[in-house]
C-alpha cells in the first residue's frame, strides 16, 4: 500500500504525454468533409444493429428488477467484464488517434500506448475489490456507506451528471463528424441515429444489452485490429524490422521516427492533463458501474486482469497499423489530397487527417469491403459508449436522487426502474440537442472537463471514503466541492473556453487542464474540513470505519449477486 504513491507518480512521469495528443485526436476530429455514401461500411453497420438489437430484445424479456436493469442481475462473468471495460476503455479515440499519432510521429506513438496503460492496472485494482464489496448500483453506494446519504448522493449525483454531459456532447459531435466522414450521411441523420439507438439499448435492455453491446464492439474491434495487423506483417514476411526499416526510408523525419521526439511542449499541461485522464478514469461512473455487474470481488479482479490484457494487446496493434500505415500509404497519391503540381505532405494532406490513417490502410489492405467494416466497428465504439454513458446518467437520477433521497427508499423496484427509462429518454433527447448545437465546436475542452472533474470530484471523495478513517461529511462534501468548482471554473478561463469560445483576448488560467491544481485542493479540501469536523456525527462516522474496512478487504456482507 505504501509503494502506491510511489507507483502512481512514477506512472503520470510515464504517460504525461501521451494522453495530451490522445485527447487531442480523439475528441476532436478536426474538419472533415462528406463522402460519398460508403454502401459496404453503411450495410455492415446495419448488421451490428440488427445484431444488436436482437440481444437488446432478449436482455429486455430478462429485466425486470432494479439489480436486472443497474447491475445485469450481477450474472457477468469475469471475462465478460473485462471484455466490457475493454471496450469502454478502446475508444474510436483510442483506435483512430493512437494509430494516427504513429502514423505522424512514429516511436512516440508506442510510448504513448504504453503510457495509457500505466495507470489502468494501478487505480483499477486499489478501487475494483472495495467497489463491489462496498457498493450496490453506484459508486454513490460506496462513498456514502458511513457517510450521510442524503449530501452525499447530491454531491455524487451532480459529478455525474456533469460528467455524463460533458462526455456525451464530445461523443455525440465525434460520431456525428466521424459517420459524415466514414459513411457519406449528413451530420444531424448520425446525431439521431447515435441517439435513438443508445435510449432503445438502455431503456429496453439496460445493463445487460449494455454489457453485451460493449463486449460485441470490442471483439470486432480486436478482430478488425487483428487482421489489418496480420496483414500488414504478412507483407513483410511477418519481420517487424523490415516493416520499420520500409518505414523508416519511407517517412519524411527519417531514422527520428525509431526516437522520442517533442509532442510535448509545455510539461505542465501534459502533466495535469495525465493526472486528469489516469485518476479520472476511476472516477468516471460508467466505468465504476461495471464493478456491480459481477458476482463477486474476485471476478471484479479478474476483470481487471482481463481488461488490461486486452487493452494492452490492442495497443500493440495500434502501433503496427500506425507504421503500417506509413508503409502502405505514404507512397500512394490516392489517399492524399494532392496540390495541382502533384506535390503532397506526406503527414499533413492525409485525406480526413492523420486520425483516418487506420481506416485508409483498411482500404488499402483488404479493399472496400473491409473498410466498411472497419468504418462500421469505429462508429459502433462511439454507440457503446454513449449507451454506457446514459445508463450511468439515469441511475444516477433515478437511484441517487429520486430512490434514496426523495423517497428516502420507500419505492418499489418496477417505480425506480421506470423513473431510470423515463431519465434515460430525457438525457437521449438532451444529448441529441446538444450534439447538434455544438456541431462546429471545438469539444476538446469537453472531454477535459469531464476527465477532470472525475477526478477532481469522484476520485477524491470515493478514494479518501474508503482508505482514510479520519474522512467525514462535511470534509467529504468541501473537498468534493471545491474539486468540482475549481476544475469547471479553471477550465472556463482557459484559454479552449475563454479565448476560442468567448472570444476574449487573452485567457485568464494559462492550462487548458487544471487537475494538477483541482485535485490537490479536493483532497486537501477532504482533509482539512474533516480535520475540522468535531461533531459528534463525524466522531460516530469515523468509529464506522473499522467495520466499512473488514467489509472492503473481506467482502463479509456485500451485496449478493441477483438470481435470474
Amino acid at each position: 500500500m505504501r509503494r502506491l504513491p510511489i507507483i502512481a507518480v512514477a506512472a503520470v512521469l510515464v504517460v504525461d504525454a501521451v494522453l495530451a495528443s490522445s485527447l487531442a485526436a480523439g475528441s476532436d476530429l478536426g474538419a472533415v468533409q462528406k463522402q460519398p455514401l460508403n454502401w459496404a461500411a453503411i450495410v455492415m453497420f446495419l448488421l451490428f444493429v440488427l445484431g444488436t438489437l436482437g440481444i437488446t430484445y432478449r436482455a429486455a424479456t430478462q429485466t425486470k428488477t432494479a439489480a436486472d436493469f443497474y447491475a445485469a442481475g450481477g450474472g457477468i462473468t469475469g471475462m465478460q467484464n473485462g471484455l466490457a471495460i475493454a471496450g469502454d476503455y478502446m475508444s474510436a479515440a483510442s483506435f483512430l488517434g493512437i494509430s494516427g499519432l504513429v502514423f505522424a510521429s512514429g516511436f512516440d506513438g508506442l510510448i504513448y500506448s504504453i503510457g495509457f496503460l500505466v495507470g489502468w492496472p494501478i487505480v483499477l485494482f486499489l478501487i475494483a475489490e472495495r467497489l463491489r464489496n462496498l457498493g450496490k448500483f453506484t459508486f454513490s453506494d460506496v462513498a456514502s456507506f458511513r457517510l450521510d446519504q442524503t449530501q452525499i448522493r447530491i454531491l455524487s449525483a451532480v459529478g455525474t451528471l456533469v460528467v455524463v454531459a460533458f462526455y456525451l456532447i464530445a461523443q455525440m459531435v465525434g460520431a456525428g463528424k466521424l459517420i459524415e466522414l466514414l459513411f457519406g450521411l449528413d451530420y444531424l441523420y448520425a446525431v439521431v441515429i447515435v441517439g435513438v439507438l443508445m435510449i432503445v439499448y438502455v431503456v429496453f435492455g439496460g445493463m445487460k444489452a449494455t454489457t453485451w453491446v460493449q463486449i460485441i464492439k470490442a471483439c470486432l474491434l480486436l478482430a478488425g485490429a487483428t487482421l489489418i495487423a496480420l496483414m500488414v506483417l504478412w507483407r513483410y514476411g511477418f519481420s517487424p524490422e523490415a516493416m520499420f526499416a520500409d518505414a523508416v526510408a519511407i517517412h519524411p523525419r527519417g531514422d527520428a521516427i525509431m526516437a522520442p521526439g517533442a509532442l510535448v511542449a509545455d510539461p505542465i499541461s501534459a502533466i495535469s492533463l495525465g493526472l486528469a485522464l489516469m485518476f479520472g478514469t476511476a472516477g468516471l461512473p460508467h466505468i465504476l458501474m461495471r464493478f456491480f455487474t459481477v458476482s463477486d470481488a474476485r471476478a471484479a479482479r479478474k476483470s481487471v486482469f482481463y481488461a488490461t490484457g486486452l487493452i494492452a494487446y490492442f495497443y500493440v496493434l495500434t502501433f503496427i497499423i500506425g507504421f503500417g500505415a506509413i508503409t502502405f500509404l505514404m507512397n500512394d497519391p490516392s489517399y492524399f489530397k494532392v496540390g495541382p503540381n502533384g506535390v503532397y505532405d506526406k503527414v499533413k494532406d492525409l485525406i480526413g487527417g492523420t486520425n483516418m490513417a487506420a481506416v485508409h490502410l483498411s482500404a488499402a489492405t483488404g479493399g472496400s469491403l473491409f473498410l466498411g467494416f472497419i468504418s462500421a466497428v469505429s462508429f459502433a465504439t462511439i454507440l457503446a459508449v454513449v449507451a454506457g454513458l446514459t445508463l450511468a446518467g439515469a441511475s444516477a437520477v433515478s437511484h441517487d436522487l429520486y430512490a434514496e433521497i426523495i423517497a428516502r427508499g420507500r419505492v418499489s423496484e418496477q417505480k425506480e426502474v421506470r423513473i431510470s427509462k423515463i431519465s434515460a429518454i430525457a438525457i437521449g433527447i438532451v444529448a441529441i440537442i446538444l450534439g447538434y448545437i455544438f456541431e462546429n465546436q471545438n469539444v476538446a475542452f469537453m472531454v477535459g472537463l469531464a476527465f477532470a472533474v472525475a477526478a477532481s470530484c469522484n476520485f477524491p471523495v470515493l478514494l479518501m471514503s474508503i482508505l482514510w478513517k479520519g474522512t467525514t461529511t462535511r470534509g467529504a462534501l468541501a473537498g468534493g466541492l471545491l474539486g468540482l468548482v475549481s476544475a469547471v471554473v479553471m477550465v472556463v478561463l482557459s484559454k479552449a473556453v475563454w479565448v476560442q469560445t468567448f472570444g476574449f483576448p487573452k485567457e485568464i488560467f494559462p492550462y487548458d487542464n487544471p487537475a494538477i491544481f483541482s485535485m490537490p485542493i479536493a483532497f486537501l479540501g477532504i482533509w482539512a474540513f474533516s480535520k475540522l469536523d468535531a461533531s459528534e456525527r463525524a466522531k460516530a462516522e469515523i468509529e464506522a470505519f473499522d467495520a466499512q474496512y473488514v467489509r472492503s478487504e473481506t467482502g463479509i456482507g456485500a451485496t449478493a449477486a441477483h438470481v435470474h
